[in-house]
């Protein structure tokens, strides 16, 4: 799991980061608001930990943003003030669960956890549904207008990032890291050869005539952008 960490007292981001990093979590540092906007809005993360009192940007104002961008990434406040105002104040910005400091080490796992368990990452959620799309993340299959699509396990891969963060912009950076990792034998132009592979099998209807899907926008001069139609309402099914 990637993980944004954006508090400004240093010696808690490192000590945090060094904890993190044993649990196996990959971890990204800020040490201001707007730095983690900025990092928050160009990367893809499972889990951000944002302290409320930041310099350049509080820590409810930058959730508040992301919310307000659609980003719908779990949210863990951590918080100097335990008193119930601050509390609400917090949970009201967008976050989804608090953290008071000086906290122990396995309390912030455990609402690390509880937060990664209602979105999926770690158990309970074994398929996303996006519009017509249907994601089988046991089966590794893909449904689309009924029909399953086979896919490569790479290109699995890409559509899998894409339906976790639907109609979000992805630069090409980002996908590369997420599917390829730090492959540094893969060319980079690859994220757009399967995003060419990924669109010819995604065709619009069931007919090899359609024109490829174009659910799959590309951002000129940064990336892609998955965002697929509605799926049309029971009743019309």
């Amino acid at each position: 799991m990637r993980i944004l960490l954006v508090d400004d007292e240093v010696s808690l981001v490192r000590a945090l980061k060094q904890i993190l990093r044993q649990q196996q979590y990959d971890v990204d540092c800020a040490y201001d608001g707007l730095q983690g906007l900025d990092m928050a809005r160009a990367g893809i993360y499972d889990l951000l930990l944002v302290d409320i009192m930041l310099p350049r940007l509080a820590g409810t104002d930058l959730v508040r943003t992301l919310r307000e961008d659609g980003d719908t990434t779990s949210i863990l406040m951590l918080t100097a003030r335990g008193t119930e105002e601050d509390k609400v104040l917090g949970l009201d910005s967008g976050a989804d669960d608090y953290v008071v400091k000086p906290f122990g080490t396995a309390e912030l796992l455990a609402r690390m956890r509880a937060l990664t368990r209602r979105v999926g990452d770690l158990a309970g959620v074994h398929v996303l549904a996006e519009g017509d799309y249907i994601l089988d993340l046991v089966q590794r299959s893909v449904g689309y207008h009924g029909a399953t699509v086979p896919l490569t396990h790479k290109e699995f891969q890409l559509m899998e990032l894409f339906m976790r963060h639907p109609r979000q912009v992805l630069s090409r950076a980002v996908i590369f890291d997420r599917v390829w990792g730090y492959d540094t034998s893969v060319d980079s132009n690859v994220v757009d050869t399967y995003i060419h592979f990924l669109r010819k099998k995604l065709r619009r209807g069931p007919s090899q005539a359609a024109a490829p899907s174009s659910d799959i926008r590309t951002v000129h001069g940064i990336g892609y952008m998955f965002w697929p139609a509605p799926a049309p309402p029971r009743d019309a099914l």
